[in-house]
C-alpha cells in the first residue's frame, strides 16, 4: 500500500469513526418524538403503544414486547422515552414496538 492510499484510508476510518460516535451520541440525546406516520416508522410497524400492533401483520408480536424491553432502546428504565438507533435523532416510546424487537439481554 502506497503512502498516500494508507493515509486516504487512515483518514475514511477515523471518518467513519466518528460519524459513527455522533450518531449514537445523537440517538441517547433528547429529540423529538417520533411519529407513528414517519416514514421509518411504517416501515418497521412502529406504534407507540404495543397493544395497538394488528396480529394479522406482526404475527410473532407478544403483548409483553416493548421499546422498553428491547435491546435497542437508550432510554433509562422507568422513562417514558428513549432513543433507537433505528431512529436517530428521535425519541421512541418505551411502551412502543417496532419490527426491529429484540429481547434485551438480562
Amino acid at each position: 500500500m502506497t503512502p498516500t492510499n494508507r493515509r486516504f484510508f487512515i483518514l475514511q476510518v477515523a471518518g467513519a469513526a466518528t460519524a459513527l460516535s455522533v450518531s449514537a451520541a445523537h440517538a441517547q440525546s433528547g429529540g423529538p418524538k417520533l411519529a407513528e406516520t414517519d416514514p421509518q416508522a411504517v416501515a418497521l410497524g412502529y406504534k407507540e403503544d404495543t397493544t395497538k400492533i394488528d396480529a394479522k401483520k406482526f404475527p410473532n408480536h407478544a403483548a409483553s414486547q416493548n421499546c422498553a424491553n428491547c435491546q435497542l432502546f437508550q432510554g433509562k428504565p422507568k422513562e417514558a422515552t428513549g432513543g433507537c438507533p433505528l431512529f436517530a435523532g428521535k425519541q421512541v416510546a418505551a411502551t412502543g414496538w417496532c419490527s426491529a424487537w429484540n429481547k434485551k439481554a438480562a
